[in-house]
């Protein structure tokens, strides 16, 4: 009974290599990258075009674009700090068990979908249908490979510390 409990959740050996056999694909490469060039992108249309655009807006969409502009650029922070991570965990600078901690995994958010107002310029409406696309992937992504705590535990007190034993012995 033990061992069926066991094969049908993740091990944390499992998790681990599931960890790092992504921090060392390409497809975290270019994750990676595309993540960090719309952070760059981003911050220099918001300092440079994006700034001169916001000028030109009437009272209430300047303070949309306010807004926007701050959801914008929390979700890339996410999203880097995720990736950020990951390459921790790459670079050996951190181990996957660490990188699986919640402070350091991503959080399910509910933001507005449609931009909060119809003057909002194209580029930062742009923006920010592209970081949403990105944060869903990198969401899917973290959900992937690390497997939430609560789906993976064992329910039982007794059987969860006769998992850990077992564990224990086998290492």
């Amino acid at each position: 009974m033990i061992k069926a409990q066991m094969t049908s959740a993740p091990s944390f050996a499992d998790r681990s290599r599931t960890v790092r056999d992504f921090a060392r694909s390409e497809l975290f490469d270019r994750t990676f990258r595309e993540g960090m060039e719309l952070v760059e992108e981003t911050a220099a249309y918001l300092d440079g075009e994006g700034r001169r655009d916001s000028k030109m807006l009437s009272r209430a969409a300047a303070l949309a674009y306010a807004a926007e502009s701050m959801k914008l650029t929390t979700r890339l922070m996410q999203i880097a700090s995720w990736l950020l991570v990951q390459r921790a965990v790459r670079e050996d600078d951190m181990t996957p068990e660490t990188a699986c901690e919640p402070r350091y995994r991503l959080n399910e958010r509910r933001i507005e979908a449609e931009p909060s107002h119809a003057e909002l310029p194209i580029a930062l409406i742009e923006y920010l249908v592209r970081s949403e696309k990105l944060f869903d992937r990198t969401l899917y992504l973290d959900r992937r490979m690390y497997a939430d705590a609560q789906e993976t535990a064992p329910e039982n007190a007794v059987l969860s510390q006769m998992v850990l034993l077992e564990a224990a012995f086998r290492g």
